[in-house]
């Protein structure tokens, strides 16, 4: 005999309860008010139907073919038969039980012939590993619904089958029901289990053939297809609470639709690019300033980035993110272009809104009257020659870093130009215009710093960033001390991982904490010493690791896109190598070691529950 799952047992046990105190129940009563008389045909023949087909069912076969038509069938035949009290008694006896059968749907036990779920036939349904394996093979971008039951999945698929229109040629929605025999197998190979979810669903993200992330967004239409449009993209704006006040628009049609109705109202369209550093950093003043100006002004955003939005962009002009446009009465008039604004600046520019001043061209460094000796790919070599002694620059006009270090070089360049022994000159070398002096030296960061000394290339020198360093190095010039190891290559507990062992690294451990950072990056390397340490402690354990990304790496650059970097140190907690949230605790030592006893004290809970189970 087959074995049913427990809850299809219970609901057949309930089923034939009912059963069995109508029949018994009816019959008392029948021979009590007419003096034991006998079952006459019709109740005779209804007993042998129902009987039957509870014998079916729970021998497990033919289960498919027992429903509640079956129900309505015999109160029909019943009433035909004119045994319209029986039809009464039955009822009560349903109704008194109808609340157990409730409980066990309610606890996603009800079996498939009690629960019918329509699933949409663009919504890919598996049960079969070979089936799943092929599907990843054949499909790039699938996110796969699992549920403990097909009543735990049944709002979920609602709301997916929509998901599956809208992205209908560029992602795939596919269903894992781990409550069913075959599935359940299926679930177990995968490592999911949806039982320990709140509702009993888990949505897993897969890319290329493999396991890209766990969906963890707002469970909305709109989100969800944004999410399989760009599955690395970032979340969409309106998820974040605190901007619940500004106006998303999310196509071009409710964009003119907008700009149509404000009427008397001004609006600001906030046009943007999601990753853009400089668009994160204001949109918490923007959200601000659509909170405390509501009602007055409407300021609205949209993420205009795909293509689908170019004539969007041609239409106002957008050539960067932001690009913050301003409207009055439907029609576009200028930009606003304060980045670094408050709420309270955008609020008071509203007041009386004006168009941008025309920038003045930023002039050359070297058309700054300086004592700096600019030098291009001209006349570079000769100067070389004519000075023994010469620090040379190389910058970029963008480079902030080279704008802040230029007035320490220009000080330290006066000083040596009046000295009567001085030990050397100063000059620089735009390496985004002199690309031939760039390539020659290898130039691949700024600024940098080459000393040459009679006409040839003797140091680099990364640690001259100030007046006083640079003479003081100048009048002894030494071999600058060896760079120091990079984090990786020193011996430590910590694992240094890559794009291409990224996730099958972290599969193996149960616990991991994952450090993306930027050698270059002043927190990083505060947090380094603290974060080592931490590995060192639980070295031992066998389930826990500490691991670190650089996302300074090229070929690290798509992974810490798709694990959300958005800004170093980003710290990110793994299960078995799926991502479960972001560290957002202390950076010191004691804050990454107790996280990990946190997460080994519950692991040790549950395991004491169990044998106590047992």
């Amino acid at each position: 005999m087959p074995c049913l799952p427990c809850g299809q047992w219970k609901l057949n046990l309930i089923l034939w309860q009912i059963w069995y105190e109508f029949l018994s129940g009816y019959l008392t009563r029948e021979q009590t008010s007419k003096g034991g008389g006998f079952l006459t045909k019709t109740v005779f023949l209804d007993a042998v139907f129902i009987s039957s087909f509870h014998l079916r069912m729970l021998a497990g076969s033919d289960i498919g073919l027992v429903s509640i038509s079956h129900v309505y069938g015999l109160l029909f035949f019943l009433a035909f038969a004119d045994q319209i009290d029986m039809i009464v008694y039955l009822r009560q006896c349903v109704s008194r039980l109808w609340k157990k059968v409730k409980a066990i749907s309610k606890a996603a036990f009800l079996p498939a012939f009690v629960y019918s779920l329509k699933v949409s036939p663009l919504i890919e349904k598996v049960s079969d590993h070979k089936d799943f394996k092929k599907l990843l093979r054949t499909r790039n971008n699938i996110l796969v619904l699992y549920s403990k039951s097909a009543a735990a999945a049944e709002s979920s698929l609602r709301l997916l089958s929509s998901v599956a229109q809208e992205v209908k040629g560029r992602g795939t929605i596919s269903w894992i029901d781990c409550g069913d025999t075959e599935s359940r197998k299926l679930c177990k190979k995968m490592k999911v289990n949806p039982n320990s979810k709140e509702k009993g669903v888990e949505l897993l993200h897969y890319k290329d053939g493999a396991f890209h992330t766990e969906y963890n967004r707002a469970v909305t239409l709109k989100s969800m297809v944004a999410f399989l449009k760009d599955p690395e993209g970032a979340p969409l704006w309106e998820e974040d609470p605190e901007a619940k006040d500004v106006v998303h628009v999310d196509s071009e049609k409710i964009l003119y639709n907008r700009l149509n109705r404000v009427v008397g109202i001004l609006l600001t369209q906030f046009l943007f690019l999601s990753g853009c550093g400089v668009c994160k950093r204001m949109m918490p003043s923007y959200q601000q300033a659509a909170t405390e100006l509501k009602g007055k002004y409407v300021l609205a955003g949209m993420n205009v980035y795909s293509s689908e939005f170019e004539r969007i962009k041609e239409e106002y002009n957008v050539r960067g993110y932001p690009t913050i446009c301003y409207f009055e009465k439907g029609k576009f008039l200028f930009h606003f272009e304060n980045y670094g604004a408050t709420a309270a600046d955008i609020a008071e520019w509203l007041k009386n809104p004006q168009a941008p001043q025309p920038q003045a061209p930023e002039i050359p460094w070297s058309d700054e009257e300086n004592v700096v000796y600019h030098l291009t790919d001209d006349d570079f070599d000769k100067f070389i020659k004519d000075h023994s002694s010469v620090l040379v620059m190389f910058h970029a006009p963008w480079c902030g870093h080279c704008k802040k270090m230029k007035p320490e070089y220009e000080k330290a360049a006066e000083f040596l130009h009046v000295a009567s022994d001085s030990p050397g000159v100063l000059a620089a070398v735009d390496a985004t215009v002199n690309k031939a002096l760039a390539e020659r030296y290898h130039i691949s960061g700024f600024p940098t710093l080459k000393y040459f000394k009679d006409g040839e290339e003797k140091y680099t020198l990364p640690h001259l960033r100030t007046k006083k360093k640079i003479i003081d190095w100048l009048l002894n010039p030494e071999a600058p001390p060896p760079p120091e190891p990079a984090w990786e290559e020193k011996q430590t507990s910590v694992i240094h991982l890559a794009g291409e062992d990224f996730r099958e690294s972290l599969k193996k451990k149960k616990h991991t904490l994952v450090m993306f950072y930027a050698p270059w990056c002043p927190h990083c390397k505060n947090a380094i010493p603290h974060f080592t340490t931490a590995a060192e402690v639980f070295k031992e354990d066998r389930k826990i690791a500490y691991a670190a990304v650089d996302c300074a790496k090229e070929q690290n650059h798509d992974l810490c896109k798709q694990e959300g970097v958005d800004g170093y140190p980003t710290f990110n907690y793994y299960n078995y190598g799926k991502f479960v949230e972001k560290y957002s605790g202390e950076r010191g030592e004691s804050g990454f070691t107790t996280f990990m006893r946190t997460l080994r004290e519950r692991d040790h809970e549950r395991v004491g529950k169990k044998k106590d189970e047992l």
